[in-house]
């Protein structure tokens, strides 16, 4: 999964593909969670780093 979003979740770029095997709407959803969590994470480092 590649995913690009804002801090505020907001999506600017979702791709991703079923290599091997493939999953369903509810293992997506959990993808989509973690990355959403990801790049709130990594906004507040890089807003932390500019104090």
């Amino acid at each position: 999964m590649n995913v690009v979003c804002m801090g505020d979740g907001t999506f600017i770029e979702v791709q991703g593909t079923a290599e091997g095997a493939p999953f369903d709407r509810a293992q997506l959803d959990k993808l989509l969670d973690l990355a959403v969590a990801g790049c709130g994470t990594l906004t507040q480092m890089q807003m932390d780093a500019l104090k």
